[in-house]
């Protein structure tokens, strides 16, 4: 079989990574989603013992569903929180990544496969790769984006950035960079550019 390249992106919180894969995913590549995985696995009633057991009844709602911005509250505090849940999460998140890399790799009809994982270089998963992008984005229009979707604000962008590697080192490795401070079309037509060199199996 053939093997597809695997393309990795790279980038900072609300940079818009995930609006390069879904551009990657209408450019004809398989899209890994880890974090749509990792919400799913929020209703997976094994994770949710184990999340329980963690981080006590506080973080659940009243209906005993996971309550996210408070999961999201308790965890980003502190780095033996962020161990916690990632020990919780990854492993069953990377399991499922691993299926659908060789599902897409065994498909005709996709040109390569595109990793959506927003700590995709902290666990390890560039090494994986046979390219990756990193998406450029000013603070300023990031902390702007992340306000738009109600995420977070300032402090916790900062905080969460914190338990990260920095951008600069993910973009040193990167082998494509792109700058995603415009528009939609802008982005679209830089990723235009270099597709050709990422689906090459070269």
């Amino acid at each position: 079989m053939n093997k597809k390249p695997i393309i990795g992106i790279l980038g900072g919180i609300s940079s818009g990574k995930s609006t390069v894969a879904k551009v990657l995913l209408e450019m004809g590549c398989g899209v890994v989603d880890a974090d749509k995985i990792a919400k799913d696995l929020l209703f997976n009633n094994q994770v949710k013992d184990e999340i329980r057991a963690a981080f006590g009844d506080t973080v659940f709602d009243s209906a005993g569903n996971i309550d996210k911005p408070k999961l999201a509250e308790a965890v980003f505090d502190d780095s033996a929180a962020v161990s916690k849940i990632n020990s919780i999460i990854h492993p069953r998140v990377m399991r499922k990544t691993q299926g659908l890399i060789e599902q897409f790799q065994a498909d005709d009809g996709i040109k390569a496969v595109v990793l959506d994982i927003p700590l995709l270089m902290e666990v390890g998963w560039e090494k994986r790769c046979d390219k990756l992008i990193f998406v450029a984005s000013e603070e300023h229009i990031r902390l702007e984006r992340a306000a738009k979707k109600g995420k977070f604000d300032e402090k916790l962008l900062k905080k969460r950035e914190k338990f990260q590697i920095s951008l600069d080192k993910k973009r040193k490795i990167s082998h494509y960079i792109l700058n995603n401070n415009e528009n939609l079309s802008e982005l679209t037509e830089q990723i235009s550019e270099i597709f050709p060199a990422l689906i090459s199996k070269k």
